[in-house]
């Protein structure tokens, strides 16, 4: 029962801070299986779309080609600061510090699941570097669920346009990996951090 009233407590917070998000979005998130994971099918067809054929803003302003990843995996995350998940900024530090000559970590703060990431561009890139020293790419706030979806969210969770994937994230800290050809492979939520078996193997460390 406790239990119970603590889940209903959390699930009316969220929608009091939360910023356009649906209940049937928030109830999503909140049950949905944080350790949950997705691959490509052997036998998927190339999608007319790749990773690099997107460019977006990065938390300073400037525009970025996705192009310059050629020949690198990428691992995308949808980042939060006021999240019980926000401490993997610090592993995917790490990981970014070991493997980044060919790993890139990019991450993309969203304020879509329970107004988790309120702070500006400046606030966020301050907040990053002051708790975790974040130095792997971080990109503009951008909407990764919903009505207002930026493009490349809408690419990594439509099948018709990745050629296999139908998950959006399901709360912050997401994760998507691409291969060197810009072709989406993976999905992992929110639970999974980098030294997760499943996750080394997508990216082959």
């Amino acid at each position: 029962m406790k239990r119970t009233l603590t889940v209903f407590s959390l699930v009316i917070l969220a929608l009091v801070t939360a910023n356009a998000m649906s209940l049937s979005t928030l109830v999503k998130g909140i049950f949905s299986d944080k350790k949950a994971a997705a691959a490509a099918p052997a036998n998927m067809e190339a999608p007319a779309k790749t990773l690099f054929d997107f460019t977006v803003k990065s938390l300073d302003g400037k525009t970025v080609d996705l192009g310059k990843y050629k020949g690198k995996k990428v691992v995308i995350l949808n980042t939060a600061s006021k999240c019980g998940y926000t401490p993997q900024y610090a592993d995917w530090e790490k990981f970014y510090k070991a493997y980044g000559n060919k790993i890139v970590v990019l991450g993309f703060p969203a304020n879509n699941f329970a107004g988790q990431e309120p702070g500006s561009n400046d606030e966020i890139a301050s907040f990053c570097q002051k708790n975790y020293g974040v130095t792997f790419p971080m990109f503009d706030k951008v909407e990764v669920v919903g009505d207002n979806q930026h493009p490349l969210y809408k690419w990594l969770s439509k099948k018709e346009l990745n050629g296999w994937n139908d998950k959006a994230p399901t709360w912050n800290f997401c994760k998507y990996v691409i291969n060197e050809q810009g072709q989406l492979t993976n999905f992992f939520a929110s639970g999974v951090k980098p030294d997760d078996a499943e996750f080394k193997k997508a990216v082959g460390i």
